[in-house]
């Protein structure tokens, strides 16, 4: 098996959890180097990456193909930029960048450099999001006309992450944080809207970045579209909510790999590496063909972070498809900054 050799911007909580067990787990990448600008947590799990103590350093002197940049936002632009300039593949975590400028001159650069962009996007392997992704395929709910999608926390304290929390910092809060997960399913399950109306603010106060959104997608055949989250909410709520001419859908937020592999847990290559669900999270009710109500419970089935890493290491051995790139996002990230701008101005954007 062809082997890929990556280097890691950052050993924070996205390193030690979303990035480094995949990369050890998955036999086509190896972790060759990894930034830890003072500590070297890495060495008991990762042993055999090399520590930098920078990310200039890194992309100087380690033999690596590819580099996660998994630093805060504010530091993707730069840093994916001298990775790219360095010659190397890029996968960025989300959000892509701080504007759509910056993201559209680094798309730009890949293309220029034949080199591939891929952003994390790890919330489409999702259990609750693949099961959606699947009523909606089967087209038992007929014309969808509304949809909502939530992504809820009840964290009222502040957490002093500055990247995250400070009003003055761009790309700091929720909008930039869960809302390009959100964005994304929503342009993923129904493509690119026509208008943005927003509502966000900060509910722990102007001293904090916003923390709550309400942005509403507009659509030709008169879908609409509702993204919503909230840091205040103690009990859930269905996270997907979605309503045709033929029946509705509700799907819970049930996916744990986030909590298993902060835990401690270890990805699975080639199986699924989850618990199955005990109980149902879903509810589908539908009329069939000869227009009786069906009403069932309904299942998720397994999500894996690691198809994610397969994808991208399909895409550079054999071709395939490169999962998430950097000119999609950028489409998503036009969403984010209308629906800034409606919540500023109280008025719907039209998007071009």
């Amino acid at each position: 098996m062809q082997l890929v050799k990556v280097g890691l911007c950052a050993f924070g909580m996205s390193g030690k959890v979303f990035h480094a067990p995949f990369l050890k787990e998955h036999p086509g990448f190896f972790m060759s180097a990894v930034v830890e600008r003072s500590k070297e947590d890495s060495k008991e799990k990762y042993p055999d990456a090399e520590i930098y103590r920078s990310v200039e350093e890194m992309l100087k002197n380690a033999d690596i193909e590819v580099v996660v940049v998994n630093t805060p936002v504010q530091t993707h632009f730069e840093y994916v930029k001298m990775a790219l300039e360095a010659g190397k593949n890029v996968i960025v975590e989300k959000p892509f960048t701080v504007t759509v400028s910056e993201a559209e001159e680094l798309v730009n650069l890949a293309e220029n450099k034949n080199l591939f962009l891929s952003v994390y996007q790890n919330r489409r392997f999702d259990r609750d999001y693949l099961q959606v992704q699947k009523v909606l395929a089967e087209g038992k709910l007929g014309n969808v006309r509304e949809t909502e999608i939530r992504f809820d926390r009840f964290r009222t304290d502040p957490s002093g992450k500055d990247h995250k929390e400070n009003p003055e910092q761009n790309g700091s809060g929720s909008v930039h944080d869960l809302g390009s997960h959100l964005v994304d399913q929503a342009t993923q399950f129904f493509g690119f809207p026509e208008n943005v109306f927003a509502d966000i603010f900060s509910m722990k106060g102007e001293a904090y970045a916003n923390d709550y959104f309400e942005i509403l997608l507009y659509y030709k055949n008169d879908l609409r579209v509702r993204l919503k989250s909230s840091v205040f909410t103690k009990e859930d709520h269905y996270a997907y909510k979605i309503h045709g001419d033929k029946g509705s859908f509700l799907q819970e937020r049930t996916d744990n790999q986030e909590n298993e592999l902060v835990a401690g847990a270890i990805p699975a290559y080639g199986k699924e590496w989850m618990e199955p669900l005990k109980e149902p999270d879903g509810i589908l009710n539908y009329l069939n063909e000869n227009s009786e109500t069906k009403r069932v419970l309904t299942s998720s089935e397994f999500g894996n972070y690691m198809n994610y890493y397969q994808q991208i290491y399909e895409h550079i051995v054999f071709g395939y498809a490169l999962p998430s790139l950097g000119n999609e996002i950028v489409q998503n990230m036009k969403i984010i900054e209308a629906a800034l701008e409606s919540s500023k101005k109280g008025k719907i954007i039209e998007l071009a």
